[in-house]
């Protein structure tokens, strides 16, 4: 009952048939555009990441900062 649950990566055949899904329902000259919306989502999402990583990582040091400040 368990196993029908467990969700996995797909495998070779799987990533074939999604492949050819995708080519019958965008077309051929649909899907390089269809990859450069995807490459930007990917880009932005990524640049969002590294923003909230950066002012975390800047939120520690000054945390740090008041710290040293308060101990002398």
């Amino acid at each position: 009952m368990i196993n029908f649950l467990m969700i996995s990566m797909p495998g070779g055949g799987e990533w074939i048939l999604i492949f050819i899904v995708v080519l019958l329902l965008f077309g051929g000259k649909k899907i390089p555009e269809l990859m450069k919306g995807l490459g930007k989502g990917i880009r932005e999402f990524n640049n969002a990441r590294n923003a909230i990583e950066d002012e975390i990582q800047e939120g520690m040091r000054e945390i740090d900062k008041k710290k040293v400040d308060e101990k002398h």
